[in-house]
């Protein structure tokens, strides 16, 4: 679970890394575009925590599921509401990824701890 969410924390940096450049390059770079980065960035701390905090482990990794939760559900519930003027635009585009890249996260998660209370 820790490789797990040290990967997708590196995904969520990279979408908030391209959307910022996308901005740079468009002439209207928001800070904004790296809260995709930020969310990866503490998964990221979460799981280098996690593997090498063994007796905290398990803690560590309910935060980092708890932040992949917020992680989808504030994009989400924007796009929701916004479903009427939604475009391609890039702040659409990586609220779109940051959500589905957070839901995996949260799936793969539970799947993970499910897997671990049976073993």
């Amino acid at each position: 679970m820790t490789s797990l969410s040290i990967w997708f924390g590196r995904l969520l940096v990279l979408v908030g890394i391209v959307g910022y450049a996308y901005g740079m390059i468009q002439g209207n770079a928001s800070f904004t575009a790296l809260i995709p980065a930020a969310f990866g960035l503490v998964l990221m701390i979460l799981g280098y925590l996690g593997q090498r905090s063994e007796g905290a482990r398990k803690h560590f990794m309910h935060v980092a599921m708890l932040i992949g939760l917020i992680g989808f559900v504030v994009p989400a519930w924007r796009l929701i509401s916004k479903f009427d003027g939604f475009s391609a635009s890039a702040a659409h585009l990586s609220q779109l990824a940051m959500a589905v890249l957070c839901l995996l996260f949260v799936i793969f998660g539970i799947r993970s701890f499910v897997n671990a209370r049976r073993g």
